[in-house]
């Protein structure tokens, strides 16, 4: 992507309406604006860096065993009604009629759901254990959205439900699921930590959060850290499937309710919580594997043809991952972008280096900055970690 055509608005103040740095360095970055209180769109760096979250999250729940669908987020009153939960949810319920006057909510969790369809699909033990989930933008009105996607009434989550026929095949999921979300804060970089949770409204009997640690954190942990509450895993047992006759046949051809398990993890409040842990004074700190784009090539004077032909070679090479700066901006602007941006590592190409046959490599998190031969630039760049 060449950063002349990309919409990417910089601001170079902190805006009014932003109290954390997650949210200023979002509007600043051009990732983010607002539409309404706390309804967002989602420039293209935004995306990228939500995409980013997506993929990881998507490949390591297929590497765990489990299998995705996607359900609606349009749900009537009747499922709901028949856990109890559409008279106890209350106000972060959005609750919305159709011109029949049938009315329906926009879902902020999906377990009424996802068990009235294990009750639909699956019907004997023989199919059993199964593990299903989505990614899917959910509703909550909350009373007072803030901090930018970190709370707001619409955002991106991960979604899953497990069921079982017994609670040794629930432990080993919850295990299982454990381990998986583990090596997805692992492959994101992310330094986080697990503790015991309250299962509030979800119900059950255990269950867990994942939190990465951050000074700007909204809980105080047991470790006497702040944290950002991204994930959570809960065992479910049968408080949905026996109010919803969500059954199967056993091995003596007898009704048994299904044993439950959920866990989800907020996509777009990781892309949040990453920048809460990872900034300072010029911008965003990302964990290479979700930022945006991993390089920046950017020449010194982008009417320099020489600089420019070199930068677009490398830019070339380096792929989807490179972002190439040729504005006819003075060069102290553009790194000023590159860094609010926080694109992890720089290539400039400047009259100096080319003397030499050689370009500038700068991490954006170390500020290491080392020269390298211009035909070795692309093999440096793709081993950075």
């Amino acid at each position: 992507m060449r950063m002349s055509r990309l919409v990417a608005p910089t601001l170079r103040e902190d805006p009014a309406e932003a109290e954390v740095a997650s949210h200023k360095l979002m509007l600043r970055a051009g990732m983010i604006r607002k539409v309404a209180a706390g309804v967002y769109n989602l420039l293209p760096l935004g995306f990228r860096a939500i995409t980013k979250v997506t993929q990881i999250v998507r490949e390591e729940m297929l590497n765990s065993g489990a299998q995705e669908v996607l359900m609606p987020t349009l749900l009537p009153k009747e499922i709901w009604e028949e856990s109890g939960r559409w008279g106890e949810y209350g106000k972060e319920l959005f609750r919305i009629s159709d011109r029949h006057e049938h009315e329906f909510c926009l879902g902020p969790t999906h377990e009424e759901i996802i068990t009235s369809l294990a009750r639909d699909a699956v019907k004997s033990y023989q199919k059993l254990p199964v593990t299903l989930f989505q990614i899917q933008t959910k509703f909550r009105d909350e009373i007072r959205p803030r901090f930018g996607v970190m709370r707001s009434r619409e955002f991106i989550m991960k979604d899953a439900y497990s069921f079982h026929t017994s609670e040794a095949s629930l432990d080993e999921e919850y295990k299982n699921m454990r381990a998986a979300y583990s090596r997805i804060f692992d492959r994101m970089g992310l330094n986080y930590c697990i503790q015991d949770a309250d299962s509030g409204l979800m119900g059950g009997k255990f269950s867990e959060e994942f939190h990465v640690i951050a000074d700007s954190g909204e809980e105080e942990l047991a470790n006497g850290k702040r944290g950002i509450e991204v994930g959570h895993i809960f065992k479910l047992g049968t408080k949905y499937s026996a109010k919803m006759n969500c059954v199967y046949i056993d091995e003596e051809n007898k009704e048994q309710p299904m044993i439950m398990g959920c866990y989800g993890i907020g996509i777009s409040r990781i892309v949040a919580a990453a920048i809460e842990q990872g900034h300072d004074k010029d911008g965003i700190i990302w964990p290479t594997a979700l930022a945006p784009f991993k390089v920046a090539v950017v020449p010194v004077d982008s009417k320099d043809k020489e600089q420019l032909e070199t930068a677009e070679k490398i830019y070339r090479e380096l792929g989807s991952e490179a972002l190439l700066d040729d504005r006819d901006l003075r060069i102290g602007v553009k790194l000023k972008d590159i860094d609010l941006i926080g694109i992890p590592v720089k290539v400039i190409v400047g009259p100096k280096g080319l003397k030499e046959g050689k370009v500038e490599v700068k991490l954006r998190k170390s500020g290491e900055l080392s020269m390298v031969p211009i035909n070795e630039a692309v093999n440096h760049v793709r081993n950075i970690r």
